[in-house]
Formats: structure tokens, sequence, C-alpha cells
């Protein structure tokens, strides 16, 4: 069948893949702040998260002192409102002359129709640059939020996926996933909403003070009296927001992994008629998240009480005592009016600032969660003085390995092997005997608790870690396919792979004739998880992907486990082909699958029990001691 190719194949290939897949092996019930085992992960130390979202937004400092700049704009046209209504007062219904200041603005300083034009004029001057101030802010805080919640996701993911499988096995994806989409975007919260409205409010708290105290400094007094009283009610309702916020999240973000859990398995749920059972798991995890964020909203709304009823309480002692002074003569009606007003916009920052404590915590929780993941550093480390690696010759050898993972007894114990280059290796055992375990040691995944594991003569960890994964392409028993186009899914382990090069893979691996086969050829997406693909197409187009990577190391874990007899055919005449001339590593319990070995490794309770010589048998191989 001839190929021909689609005008837009070739280009599409620029396509991002999801690097971060969702696993619907368990719902996450981790308490936050749970530590990790040592030994699967190290912790970094933790800082102040203010610190840490103006450390994490450095790459944004320009925007945000842009932002602060323009919020302090504001400050002068907030100390020119209430001018107008006081000349109105004063000029306009009173028999006072304008202010000195504002004189050259009217030839006849006390004329009361001159004295409301300046009102009037004054009024629309400032409304216009107020808002002409709030549109400038509006935009960039807009823009500057969108690019921090950008990088601080991007930073996250990348971060993530070079966290050891420690940490995955332990909270699993859906935890992962949440932590980046939805919690990490609080750090433009805490940033805009947070850090800049402090700095501009104390800007404004201290510039209303003062002139109000230039105009009565006792009245500046009485209303500077409650400022103790809002800190002490924020530091008491911080800390109870904070601590139930981290419950909501652990809650919210379980419920989420239900939702992934069903949808990802939906076909199980459906051939079993389970839905009405995952939908009461759903309900009962969300009910608890419900019940929690009903709790944390009534301590919300009874702080704000407080705050409103502490900052009433200081305008009534300033409207009394104004009042007073208005009475003995030592303030006019006007005067009594604009120290009313700057106290009124005194208190709206301190309000908002008091109120958006709980907001701000909230975020915070957020933010905690999300930093979780970058303070994880990873186990397996790269040397400092690492060797780099172009290509392998393929021998291995295990010097008295011995591995085991946190918590439990499973691993490997005392393995010794050597495997020349160009071999073909089985691996058999029973369930849980470390085959696994011990393909993961190969790669690296894993470093040995004890021992050493070779290749060329090298310790692997001595090499750069990218050098080593390049030198294996991997078949896993469930291949793993993107929601990608097939010539995206077989170039994915050579992304500047040729069409040619694509084409010739794809022929090697007896998956060509069924690519053409199909509406768009190359171009067809395989769907979510290559759900549009049969087992065995599945598992041809991971083939292909091997082919294409060329590796001179090649891991086959149980390829044809799942397939009939046809399509195991199929499989095997492509991998026949495939490890030729490629030190080759296969876990398989079907006898003919492993006819063609050349060594195989028996396994059992992470014991290496018994290697048993296949074809070759000029060379010889025992169990170390």
């Amino acid at each position: 069948m001839s190929f021909e190719q689609p005008a837009s194949f070739g280009r599409s290939r620029l396509f991002k893949f999801p690097l971060l897949q969702l696993s619907t092996r368990r719902i996450v019930s981790e308490r936050y702040g749970e530590r990790v085992p040592a030994s699967e992960v190290q912790r970094s130390p933790v800082s102040s998260p203010t610190l840490r979202v103006l450390k994490q937004s450095r790459r944004c400092w320009p925007h945000l002192l842009g932002i602060t700049g323009l919020s302090l704009l504001a400050l002068p046209f907030t100390l020119l409102y209430p001018l107008p209504l006081k000349i109105a007062v004063d000029s306009v219904l009173g028999k006072q002359p304008l202010p000195e200041f504002l004189r050259w603005l009217s030839p006849h300083p006390t004329s009361a129709a001159w004295a409301l034009s300046v009102a009037i004029l004054m009024l629309l001057a400032i409304a216009v640059l107020v808002n002409l101030q709030a549109l400038a802010s509006w935009w960039l805080q807009t823009y500057t939020g969108e690019k921090l919640v950008w990088d601080f996701r991007a930073e996250l993911l990348d971060h993530v996926q070079r966290l050891p499988l420690a940490f995955h096995d332990r909270y699993g994806a859906n935890d992962s996933v949440y932590r980046i989409q939805h919690d990490a975007p609080a750090i433009q919260y805490v940033a805009i909403q947070g850090l800049i409205p402090l700095l501009t409010a104390l800007a404004t708290v201290s510039g209303m003070l003062y002139v109000t105290a230039q105009i009565d400094r006792s009245l500046a007094l009485v209303a500077l009296a409650i400022t103790p009283i809002l800190f002490l009610l924020s530091a008491g309702c911080s800390r109870v927001v904070r601590k139930r916020s981290h419950e909501i999240k652990v809650l919210d973000s379980s419920a989420m992994s239900v939702i992934q859990e069903v949808l990802g398995s939906i076909r199980l749920i459906k051939a079993f008629g389970q839905e009405s059972h995952e939908h009461e798991r759903f309900v009962r995890h969300s009910s608890l998240r419900m019940t929690e964020q009903v709790k944390l909203a009534m301590w919300q709304a009874l702080f704000n009480v407080l705050i409103g009823l502490t900052i009433a309480g200081g305008t009534a002692a300033a409207l009394y005592i104004g009042v007073q002074h208005v009475h003995a003569g030592v303030l006019g009606v006007g005067s009594l009016l604009v120290v009313m007003a700057y106290i009124a916009q005194m208190y709206q920052p301190l309000q908002l600032l008091s109120t958006k404590t709980t907001d701000v915590q909230a975020w915070l929780a957020s933010l905690e969660r999300a930093f979780m993941i970058l303070d994880q550093t990873p186990e397996i480390e790269e040397s400092r003085h690492a060797i780099t690696l172009t290509s392998a010759r393929g021998e291995f050898e295990f010097r008295n390995v011995s591995f085991q993972y946190e918590g439990t007894t499973r691993g490997l114990e005392n393995l010794s092997f050597q495997i020349p280059a160009g071999s073909r290796v089985g691996i058999v055992g029973s369930t849980g005997a470390g085959k696994t375990t011990l393909l993961n040691l190969l790669m690296r995944f894993y470093d040995p608790t004890e021992g050493q594991a070779l290749l060329d003569g090298v310790d692997i960890r001595d090499y750069r870690i990218a050098d080593l994964r390049r030198q294996f392409a991997v078949v896993l028993q469930e291949p793993v396919l993107f929601a990608a186009s097939m010539a995206e899914n077989i170039a994915y382990g050579k992304r500047d792979a040729s069409d040619e090069e694509i084409v010739a893979a794809a022929k090697a691996a007896s998956s060509h004739d069924f690519i053409m086969r199909m509406p768009e050829g190359y171009e067809t997406r395989a769907g979510e998880r290559g759900i549009r693909l049969s087992g065995g197409e599945r598992q041809r187009i991971s083939l292909a992907r091997a082919f294409l990577r060329d590796s001179p190391i090649l891991i086959l874990d149980e390829p044809t486990s799942s397939v009939d007899v046809n399509t195991e055919a199929a499989i095997m005449e492509a991998t026949e082909k495939l490890v030729a001339g490629r030190t080759t590593f296969m876990i398989a319990h079907r006898l003919n699958t492993l006819k063609s070995c050349d060594l195989i490794l028996v396994l059992e309770h992470g014991q290496l029990v018994e290697i048993r010589s296949g074809a070759q048998e000029h060379w010889a191989a025992t169990v170390g001691s």
C-alpha cells in the first residue's frame, strides 16, 4: 500500500504532549503536611509563604511595581475627592471664599456661582482621572496575574516530572493535577490582591491620617484607636481560616479524584453497573467538603460582622467628638464633613484588609500545597562529574544489588549477574517477584540500596541521567498513547524524526497498513489514552515508537499478554526484527515468548534463584553469593 502524505503531515508534531497523565489507581487520602519518607523524597526547608511568593514572582517584579505605582497614583485623587463637597458647603452654601490654591481658577473668588462651577469641574476631573487610573491598573493586573499563574504552573509541571517514581506512587497523579491546576492560581491573588493592597492601604491610611490630623488632631487619634482591635481580630481569624482552608483543599482534591477515576473507568463502571455506587461515593466525598466550607463561611461571616461593628464604633466616636468640636467653635461644618469623609476613606482600606484576611489565608493554604511540590527534591541525583554517554554497547553487570521500597519488605536481595552486549534476556517469576523493580533499576528510576549496577563497565550512577535513559527503548504491557495523531505518537521518542522515518518505523512494526485504513492516515488522532484503537493496534504503535527510537537497549514488559493469538503472532514478528542487534530485557510468562532468549533470569521473592542458559551456551552465568 502506498503512502500518501497529508498536507499537514510533519507540521502537526509541534503538538504539545500532555506530559502529566491522570492515574485512576486510587483516591489520594493524604493529610496535608504528611511527610514523605526520606528515602523516597527529600524535603527542602520551607520559608515564609509570603517571601516565597515574592521570590516566585521575581520575573514579574517590573509589572508588580507598575501596579503598585498605579495604585499609589490613586492616593492624591482620593485625598482630593472630598474637596468639591467642602467647596459646595463653605463657598456655595456658605459665605467663605474659595481656598487660596483654587482662587486662580475663578475671576470672582467670592461668587457662589463661580465656586459651584469650580466644584463641579473638580468633581468631573477627579472622576476622569480616577477611572483612567482604574482602567490602566485593571489591564496591568490582568496581564500580570495570568503571567504569574502561567510561569508557576509551568515550573510546577517541569519539576513534578523530575521527581522520583516514589513521589508519584505515594501521592498519585490526581493530587498533583489539583495542586498545579487549582492551587497554583492563588499566586496571583496573594501577589496582586494581597501584598499590593497592603502597601497601598498603608499609604492611603497614612495620607488620610496626616490630612485629618492637620484639620483636627484629636479626631485623627480617635479614628486610629480601633487599629489594634482590627489587628487582633485579623490575627485570631487567620489561624482558624488557614487550618480549615487546608482541610477543604484536601477534601476538594479527593472529590476531584473521584470524578477523574469515574470518567477514566467509565467502561468498567458501566459493565458492572456501578453508576449508583460511584455517584454515592462522589456525594460522600463532596458532602464532607461542603460541610467544612459552610463552617468556614460562618467563621468568615462572624469575623466580618465584628470588623463592621468595630469600624462603626470608631466612626460613631469620631462623629460625636467632631460635633462637640463644631459646637465649641473649634471646627467648621465643612471641615467636619471633610474629616468624616477622610475617616470613612481611611477605614475603607482597613476594612478591606481585615475582611480580606480570610481570602488571603485561603490563598496561602493553596500556595503551601503548590509549593510542597517544589519542596520535593529527587532522590535520584546526577553526579557533578557525570559522564557523557553517546551510544552504549549494552553490556550489563549487577554486583550484589539489593533494593527495598520504603515501608515494605518487597524489593530485590543480593542480585549478581552479567549480561553480554546484544543478549536477549528473559525475566520470569511470580507476581511480586521483583521483575519490574529490576527494570526500574536498569533505567535508574531508583538507585540500589546496596551494590552496583554497571553498564559497559561503568556504574550507571556515574552517567548523565538523560544520556543513560536515551539508551533505552521501552514497550510496556499496557501501551501509553497520547491524544495526538498516529505520527506524533510514533515520533514521541524522537521528536525531530522525518515523515519517512515515521513511516519506516510503522512498517517495521506492522502498523502501517491499519494506519492507512484510518480516515486521515497518519494524522488520525488516537483519542485519549489511545481509546480509538484496539489493544493490538496500540501495542504496534508502541513498537513503532521503539523502532524509531533506535536505542541500543530494549525493554519489553509482557508486550503480548493482553492480545489474541493472531495479534500476538504479528507483534512477535515485529518484535523479532526490533530486538536484532540490541541488548533486550523481556518480562514474559508464555514459553513461546522466551524461546529466543539467550538467558533467562528466574526471580522469586526478590531473589535470583536461577539463571537458565538459552540458545547461546558458549558463555556461562552463575548466581552470585
